[in-house]
């Protein structure tokens, strides 16, 4: 299973529109963080997990030409606003089926009505169907289990396949879901800064989380400006370290 890191920033992205922080303004490229978003190669299947404002960038930079599916974590649009540019993924008839929970794929089809809509028959638009989440499920040979997360005080999806956990945009994990991290080759866990957040964990909750589950090596995404990847990395405990934009690993089911 390999796992490439599209994106690994936050909502606003870094560097951060009219921010002339040392972070933003670094001539170090893994401190250019597009909106968090990845690509799971695996059983010779491609799943994209989320497609945010980003994703036709990150398309282009990973020499993207065919989606078997999209897994989405929520429904917030730095997760979902780039679904429209899975068009030329959808052509010669193609069908891109897009899973996530019902309270997620019923704002992806209230924001994008138009792709679902007879009237709009003709226009350019993508061809997705929507195939609500409530246990684990499958694509192709590939079992998926869906996580219950919270986001602040909203719902949210994590993943747990095979060896890889993935969870982005976490406040807090419940013992239920914690469980279902356990033995991991990979848990990819969002730290968004140094000090508290009400909706997202911090970089010692997230170092916490992952000190409790153990897994054989951490990856942390949805970070803000607050990070220079080499010099606050450096100061990572061992076997857990940055993500940035572009970076491929393999995992072991």
């Amino acid at each position: 299973m390999q796992l490439r890191f599209l994106g690994t920033g936050t909502s606003m992205g870094v560097p951060v529109i009219g921010c002339d922080c040392p972070i933003c303004t670094s001539d170090d490229p893994r401190n250019r963080r597009m909106r968090t978003s990845a690509l799971l190669r695996e059983a010779g299947q491609t799943i994209l997990i989320d497609a945010g404002p980003d994703f036709r960038a990150q398309a282009l930079s990973a020499g993207l030409r065919h989606i078997d599916a999209v897994i989405l974590t929520h429904s917030h649009f730095d997760h979902v606003a780039g679904i429209d540019d899975l068009r030329p993924i959808c052509g010669d008839g193609g069908c891109v089926p897009i899973f996530g929970s019902p309270r997620t794929l019923a704002d992806v089809r209230e924001r994008f009505a138009y792709a679902f809509t007879e009237s709009s028959a003709g226009s350019t638009r993508p061809s997705i169907e929507l195939r609500a989440v409530e246990g684990p499920f499958m694509i192709g040979p590939t079992q998926i289990a869906p996580l219950d997360i919270l986001h602040g005080t909203w719902p949210i999806t994590g993943y747990r396949i095979g060896g890889l956990g993935y969870v982005t945009d976490a406040s807090a994990i419940s013992a239920e879901s914690r469980g279902q991290l356990r033995g991991l080759d990979v848990l990819v866990l969002n730290a968004l800064r140094y000090e508290p957040h009400p909706t997202h964990l911090s970089l010692s909750e997230a170092l916490a989380v992952i000190a409790d589950l153990r897994p054989r090596r951490a990856f942390l995404v949805h970070m803000t400006h607050a990070f220079d990847h080499a010099s606050a990395g450096a100061a990572l405990p061992p076997g857990v370290a940055f993500a940035y934009d572009g970076l491929e690993i393999n995992v072991e089911c």
